[in-house]
Parts: C-alpha cells; structure tokens; sequence
C-alpha cells in the first residue's frame, strides 16, 4: 500500500484517509455517491457532476481504462473522484489511456485506499455535504475554515454549457431538432440522431425567438449541474415556447419543464445516482430499470396547480420521476433513457418524441 498523501474533511467533521491519484491538487465539492458498477468513464465525463466529488460504491474502478468513443463529454468538469480500489494497469484492448491520465489531464483530484462503504452509509444517512479534498498535515479546524470560506457555486450551467451553436446530422433525416444544452450528455445526441434527427445544439442562454428563427419540429431540454432554479433564462425561454413545439427534457430538463409549467423543486437528502432505480410508468405500469444521477427533484403536491401530470414514480422514494402535458406535446423524465452502459429499459422515449414531432 502506498503512503497516505491525501485526505477528505467532510464539514461534519469527519476525516478519512487515502492516496492520490489524477490531479495533485485541493478541492472543495459536493460529495456524492454512486452505484454503477461499470461506466466510470461516462460517470467523470458526465457535466451533471460539476463541482461534485463522487464516491463510487462499487469498490475496483480503472481496471479496464479510458476509450476514446465512450466520453460523455469533451472537457470533463467532475469535482473528485473516491474509490476503494484504483487499478492503474487496465486490462482492455480499446483502453488509450488510464483512468489517473484522464483526471491529470483535467485537473481532478482522485483518492483511492478510503473506505467507501463507510463513506456512502454516512451520506446516506447525513446528507451530501461538502468536503475537503487535502493534504494529510492540514488540520481539521483548517479545513472546516476553507469549506466554510468557499462560496456554494451557482453558475454551473453557464459554465459547461456550449458556448457557440453546434450541429450533429444524420443520414436521411426526419426532423430537426433544437437541443439546449444546459450539460448535455453526447450520447443523448447520438440517440437522436438514431432515431432520424438532425440536431443543432443551442446554448443555454438561446432565446424563444432565436429558436423558433430555426424553425424546429421539436426542442429538447438536457441534463446539466446544479439547482435548476438557478437557471432563469432556460425557465422563461421554454415558459414562451411551451405549446408550440413538442418537448422533451432529460434530468435538469425535466425539473427546468416542471418551473416553466409552475410547479416547484426541493433538493433530495442524497439524491439519486447509479444504475439500478426502478421507476414505473403510471400509464402502463411497467417497472423500468434506470440510470440517474440528479440531487434535485419535482414536488409532486406543487404539480396539481399546473397542466402537467405525473407519469412515472420512483418505486424507493416515491419520488416523481416523469411529467407529461399530453395537449403540448409535451414530456419528461428524471433519469437517463440514453444512458450509457446500461441500462436500456427507456429508449421508448425517444420513439414517443419523435411521434410527437410527427404529428
């Protein structure tokens, strides 16, 4: 085992002890934790993590490297990465690089050698938090000073968003697609283009008029960072737009939809991230397996004041997990139907959009 030179100081109080790996640097984050068993390399270049140090539960991580098709993401903007046990000889032949590469190259701190089973128990049962990610010789009482002095960031979206627009063509194109992306995942674009769509790729802070100059059959909302509430220019861009093209939202999108239509969200004690969420449509009841990865969710009792009905229920929490206003054309889920690795139990989705655009 190599020397402990690296520590997280959560601000309860509690310290824990590993090695570094990636970024030699110190960070102040959410932790959060996760549950996949596979897709780390997804996980890290997903934007929804800006500013978040994720735990991973499952405890080897790095054993088959980084490939270069599988990035959800160009510029990863994860806060920290806390492993168990990091393998630094990947055993794939599609890897091209390794995992402690990839967040050196991005600036992100890793530490491996924690007990993350202790780690995840005590968010689950205390909430996220905000840690310390540090030297072994800073203090506790240092540390406790540095996260208290490190302002909560509210500019998340405006950060990792596109900062010009950008177009994904396919092959004999059905649709035209105007995606804004407030953190968007590639492989949702990939999807799209899938199911028969051009897609141009918009900023976040593209008005209702620019969007309907593009003359689109539908518009997507993506998934992103931070609390939605914080992104007004989406909220009103889509609260002018609602009812004149059919929509569909992912995860921040979702809750985005929700605050145009009216209704209201809180942030969930640990929030939802992993592979493994059953949600079932109301509709149909079937059980769907999901992946997720949001700390925010829609309040159901708000929604009764507004158009929108509940469409999907999370089976743990109860939580709402998708919305539909039928006379709109349109909908939206909390988790990731084009989620990559798996699982691929929602990819319907993206049929119910594209009918919605072909009527």
């Amino acid at each position: 085992m190599s020397e402990m030179n690296r520590k997280l100081i959560l601000e309860d109080g509690s310290e824990y002890l590993g090695v570094g790996f990636g970024a030699d640097r110190d960070a102040v984050c959410e932790i959060v934790f996760n549950t996949s068993m596979v897709g780390y390399q997804e996980i890290v270049s997903d934007l929804s993590y800006t500013d978040q140090a994720v735990v991973m539960s499952y405890p080897l991580i790095g054993n088959y490297g980084i490939t270069d098709e599988d990035f959800e993401s160009k510029a990863p903007s994860i806060g920290g990465l806390i492993v168990r046990d990091y393998n630094d000889l990947p055993s794939n032949f599609r890897y091209t690089k390794t995992l402690s590469e990839l967040l050196e190259e991005n600036h992100i701190p890793g530490v491996t050698g924690v007990d993350t089973r202790k780690l995840v128990r005590s968010i689950r049962d205390l909430g996220s938090r905000r840690v310390l990610i540090t030297r072994p010789n800073v203090s506790l009482e240092e540390g406790l000073r540095r996260i208290a002095q490190t302002p909560v960031p509210h500019d998340a979206v405006s950060r990792v968003s596109s900062k010009r627009r950008w177009y994904a063509r396919t092959a004999n194109p059905k649709f035209r697609v105007v995606a804004i992306d407030c953190g968007m995942k590639l492989n949702i674009v990939r999807k799209l283009n899938q199911f028969g769509c051009n897609v141009t790729v918009v900023p976040y802070d593209t008005t209702a008029e620019e969007i309907r100059f593009m003359n689109p059959d539908g518009v997507f909302i993506s998934n992103g960072p931070g609390d939605p509430e914080d992104v007004t220019c989406v909220i009103e861009t889509l609260r002018q737009l609602k009812g004149e093209y059919p929509m569909f939202g992912i995860c921040l999108g979702h809750q985005l939809l929700a605050l145009a239509y009216g209704a209201r969200t809180y942030k969930l004690k640990f929030g939802h991230r992993g592979g493994n969420h059953p949600v079932q449509d109301i509709a149909t009841g079937k059980i769907e397996m999901t992946s997720q990865n949001h700390s925010y969710a829609v309040d159901e009792a708000s929604v009764a004041a507004t158009p929108l009905k509940v469409s999907h229920i999370n089976l743990l929490d109860h939580t709402v997990e998708g919305l539909c206003c039928p006379e709109n054309r349109m909908f939206s889920v909390q988790y990731h139907p084009e989620s990559a690795p798996g699982p691929q139990d929602s990819t319907y989705l993206f049929e119910r959009f594209v009918k919605n655009m072909s009527s």
